[in-house]
Parts: C-alpha cells; sequence; structure tokens
C-alpha cells in the first residue's frame, strides 16, 4: 500500500541506523512488526494472575491412552 507520511528526520535517521537498512520502507515495515510484536506480549503479560490453568497434562494422557486402548 502506498502511503504519504510526514515523519521526523531525526526519527527516520535514528531507525535507520538501528535497523541497519538502506530502505525506508524496509526499516518501518521492521518497527511497525516489532512494536504490534511487544503490544501483543505487553496484553499476554497483562493476564499474569488473572487465568487459571490447570497443569493436569499427565492426567490427560492417561485419560487419552485409555480411551485409544479400548
Amino acid at each position: 500500500m502506498r502511503t504519504t507520511l510526514n515523519l521526523d528526520d531525526y526519527l527516520i535517521n535514528k531507525l535507520l541506523e538501528t535497523t541497519r537498512e538502506k530502505s525506508k520502507t524496509r526499516a518501518i515495515t521492521i518497527a511497525i512488526k516489532d512494536y504490534l510484536k511487544n503490544n501483543n506480549i505487553k496484553k499476554i503479560l497483562s493476564y499474569q494472575g488473572n487465568l487459571k490453568i490447570e497443569n493436569n497434562w499427565q492426567k490427560l494422557e492417561k485419560e487419552e491412552l485409555d480411551e485409544y486402548q479400548k
């Protein structure tokens, strides 16, 4: 998608330096992907302590094996 943006030259130059990319498009794509990934990680971490997950894989595995042997 072609888009016209007015971006701060300093920020773009720092982004190019940080990503070591020569293409502004590629550097911005990397930055957007990184931002989205970090945002998803923060969202997942916000659930910490709010979800109850039972660690009963051994029981479930035994039930599955029992069912298979029938």
